[in-house]
């Protein structure tokens, strides 16, 4: 019997645990700050940085939203990074990628705060997080780590083959997952566009994390027996709906959960981790800078 990973129970969880954590700020006068910043009127991220100010809605933490022109320069966004770092009441803050190309991204996380970094995506936190001492994990990477926890799923001496590696996902979670800690110490692969038999190298593993951002890329055909299935991609294709689209994953669903012993659904799997655990970041960041002691989950 195949179990079906529950994103939305898992990170419904986590902040239920949150919530304690807010609670104790709150006693000493802290209410943790969260702010986005939009450049440009991208719909995919009109729509997430729209829950992510829900969400801290919800949780009772400080949203702040900061929206500008396609066409503002350069300088404009870091004049915006440069307040938000001065800003007492924002803890943490992201720039929704992506930026316009005449904004070099890099620039941009370079020019945050590492301490407001509750991406993870500055060079000291990437730098951190290699060696094994992170002040943020990057969201998704960790709300991964979540999920195999909460199925009781230790990648402790396990094969875990990732197919991506991006520098938000597949990077940063072959280190968390390589760590000598708890929820680390297994053995990795990352598999990429010049890997050659990637099949070979999926079917061989115990855990398969696709993170390759191109629909339904792994099937069951690439998967043994019994193997744990974490598909984080979420790609829109053309489909006989009232949208026109319908949401998939990175994985072939289906052929993939018949062989699978757990897997994540798409939607409802990973991507509701990814929120979660940027509210933890927020208020790890809060704890941090306001030194008010929480029992983070």
């Amino acid at each position: 019997m195949t179990e079906i990973i529950d994103g939305n129970a898992v990170a419904e969880s986590v902040r239920n645990d949150l919530s304690a954590c807010v609670d104790s700020l709150g006693d000493a006068g802290v209410v943790p700050g969260l702010a986005t910043v939009l450049v440009g009127e991208d719909p995919a991220s009109e729509t997430y940085v729209s829950m992510k100010q829900r969400d801290c809605e919800e949780m009772g933490l400080n949203g702040v939203h900061v929206e500008l022109e396609a066409e503002a320069s350069p300088q404009e966004l870091y004049d915006t990074i440069e307040d938000l770092n001065a800003d007492p009441e924002v803890h943490g803050y992201l720039v929704q990628d992506p930026v316009p190309d005449h904004i070099d991204y890099r620039e941009v996380l370079r020019r945050i705060d590492p301490a407001k970094d509750v991406d993870g995506f500055h060079p000291e936190n990437v730098g951190r997080l290699v060696a094994g001492n992170p002040r943020f994990k990057p969201c998704t990477p960790h709300g991964v780590q979540k999920l195999l926890a909460a199925s009781e799923i230790d990648p402790e001496g396990k094969d875990v083959t990732i197919v991506g590696r991006s520098s938000i996902v597949g990077k940063p979670l072959a280190n968390l997952l390589l760590q000598k800690a708890e929820g680390g110490n297994a053995t990795v692969t990352v598999c990429h566009s010049r890997t050659e038999d990637i099949d070979e190298k999926t079917r061989g593993a115990d855990i398969v994390i696709a993170a390759v951002g191109a629909p339904e890329f792994v099937d069951g055909s690439m998967l043994s027996e019994g193997t744990v299935v974490i598909d984080v991609g979420v790609n829109r294709v053309e489909a006989d709906t009232e949208k026109g689209y319908e949401l998939v994953g990175d994985v072939a669903y289906e052929g993939a959960a018949e062989k699978a012993s757990a897997i994540t659904p798409v939607p409802g799997g990973v991507g509701p981790m990814t929120r979660a655990m940027l509210l933890y970041n927020t208020v790890r960041a809060a704890s941090q800078q306001e030194d008010v002691a929480v029992d983070l989950p």
